[in-house]
């Protein structure tokens, strides 16, 4: 299916949230995510399912003052 990836348009096979992650290579990474501007907090993404046209965001975070 194709899903907005951070703004670029990505076809995916997985059908979640935590799914399209570990297909994209995240893994276990320490990301936050929000799918359709809604945050999904780690502990929902195995259970957040993804629709084609969806718009999901994952930032990593940073350091730095």
């Amino acid at each position: 299916m194709k899903i907005m990836i951070n703004g670029t348009a990505t076809e995916v096979q997985a059908e979640t949230l935590g799914a399209v992650l570990d297909e994209l290579g995240y893994g276990d990474a320490k990301v936050a995510t929000a799918v359709n501007e809604d945050f999904v907090p780690a502990s929902a993404r195995g259970q957040t399912a993804l629709s084609p046209g969806d718009r999901v965001e994952i930032v990593a975070p940073r350091q730095g003052g």
